[in-house]
């Protein structure tokens, strides 16, 4: 049966970039729908295609101006390559993808690493031992990449432990495990964050040296 392609609209990023939107929600399956047209689009390229770049529920197409500028002079390059996305997504037939891997990430939830986690327990109404309990107590799909090389976006916490950003962002040390909302992440490099940080992983989530440089990907 064919996929059905969730409402959609198409706007421009800049001049050189435009984003298929879903709406403004967090929903695992749409998603895993995201991830499967990004596969789509990487393996089989539009005309003047640079990448795809998944996110929550949308996802944007980064193009050459000057190659669809030349290729048809006469049309704007942002209406060449949305005539071309909205053909894809008409025809568009999910492939098999593998579903992603399921990756261990140890976390030391010691005060000397996790300056937020009294903080968050006390505004939740939660004994410490609880908030790490139910944070460690499932699994997380990595929706997308972001803000920084590697920086994961994971859901979904348990609404008992969500917690809103800090107003002012601080000084945050590679590997911090935060919480924001009923996100939580990882920083992969000291930066400044305003996310409230509850442990720290000793594993290194971005390696610009290696093949693969992120830990982590879409879908995992």
């Amino acid at each position: 049966m064919k996929t059905v392609i969730p409402a959609y609209r198409i706007f421009p990023l800049g001049d050189s970039a435009l984003t298929i939107d879903f709406g403004n929600v967090i929903d695992k399956e749409l998603n895993k729908q995201v991830i499967q047209l990004f596969h789509a689009f990487s393996r089989q390229p539009l005309p003047g295609m640079i990448e795809a770049v998944p996110a929550y529920s949308s996802l944007t197409i980064y193009f050459d101006l000057f190659t669809l500028r030349r290729a048809a002079p006469e049309s704007l390059a942002f209406e060449q390559i949305r005539t071309a996305v909205e053909e894809r997504l008409a025809a568009f037939e999910p492939s098999e993808v593998s579903e992603g891997r399921v990756i261990t990430i140890p976390v030391c939830y010691h005060p000397d690493f996790a300056p937020d986690l009294a903080g968050l327990a006390a505004a939740r109404g939660l004994p410490v031992e609880e908030v790490i309990r139910l944070h460690t107590g499932g699994g997380y799909q990595v929706y997308m990449l972001g803000f920084l090389p590697g920086f994961s976006y994971l859901g979904d916490v348990d609404e008992r432990i969500s917690m809103q950003r800090k107003q002012q962002p601080v000084p945050v040390a590679a590997g911090s495990v935060g919480i924001a909302g009923r996100q939580t992440g990882i920083y992969p490099l000291a930066s400044p964050g305003g996310w409230q940080i509850i442990g720290r992983t000793p594993l290194r989530i971005f390696d610009p040296g290696s093949e693969s440089p992120t830990l982590l990907r879409q879908g995992d």
